[in-house]
């Protein structure tokens, strides 16, 4: 798992302004409305939306904002028919980046995309030019205050996790995608903090930035794509992001 760090990525973002966040509000709620429409709004039921209420929890979105949400959905208040797009290209100096995407508009959000990627150094490719550079991976970040790393290492064992990484700071663990909510679920009933906890796509590789200005445009361009509203995942193989800023 190394390579790069999620715990410092997820700090970053902490950081970030209040507009910021009510952004991340805005994108779950977005996601949290696709999977009340696709599988109902009992989260016993639908495992997805089990998992983005926790995801949501873990963002700090109060109860409230939750709850009005999935009412919404589930009354067809929500007239929007939101599409699941994925977008793939290269960053400067040939950084791998995925893009995920949820739109009404796929000509406005494909258009936004290539402006961004053409702007800042890179070019928007094709289906496939980069994926298979990365592997879907459920990763889970466990706070770590003050662990024993032989108990989490057999917690861990027993949920069946593919891998963990336990550091001063946090606990890193990928699981197979579909077993990414029963194993927070698993940790959860164990007293474990979570962080968070996603399907990501998981780079094999890593490409490295030596030149100031690829670092300034690749950070502006990872900022203008979460910026943007209909885009819900950024993944890329620039490593070591967080020390490079």
């Amino acid at each position: 798992m190394s390579g790069h760090s999620k715990w410092k990525n997820i700090m970053h973002k902490k950081g970030k302004t209040d507009a910021q966040r009510a952004k991340v509000f805005t994108k779950i709620g977005r996601e949290i409305m696709v999977a009340v429409k696709e599988g109902g709004a009992d989260p016993a039921a639908n495992g997805k939306l089990r998992d983005l209420i926790a995801k949501a929890k873990q963002n700090n979105v109060p109860n409230d904002n939750i709850e009005r949400v999935i009412k919404k959905a589930a009354g067809g208040d929500d007239k929007n028919n939101y599409e699941s797009m994925v977008y793939e290209g290269y960053g400067p100096n040939g950084v791998a980046v995925i893009v995920e995407a949820l739109t009404d508009n796929k000509n406005r959000t494909a258009g936004e995309v290539r402006h961004y990627f053409d702007k800042f150094g890179g070019n928007l490719g094709t289906t496939g030019c980069v994926s298979y550079m990365f592997s879907t991976k459920g990763v889970i970040v466990l706070e770590n205050d003050g662990l024993d790393e032989e108990k989490v290492m057999e917690d861990c064992m027993e949920a069946g996790v593919e891998d963990f990484d336990f550091t001063e700071e946090a606990v890193e663990i990928e699981t197979i995608p579909a077993e990414c909510g029963n194993v927070r679920e698993f940790l959860e009933g164990k007293g474990y903090t979570i962080v968070s906890a996603e399907v990501e796509q998981v780079p094999s590789t890593y490409t490295q930035l030596d030149d100031p200005e690829h670092i300034r445009k690749m950070n502006l361009l990872l900022d203008a794509l979460e910026e943007n509203d209909d885009v819900q995942n950024v993944f890329h193989n620039w490593e070591n992001q967080e020390e490079e800023e």
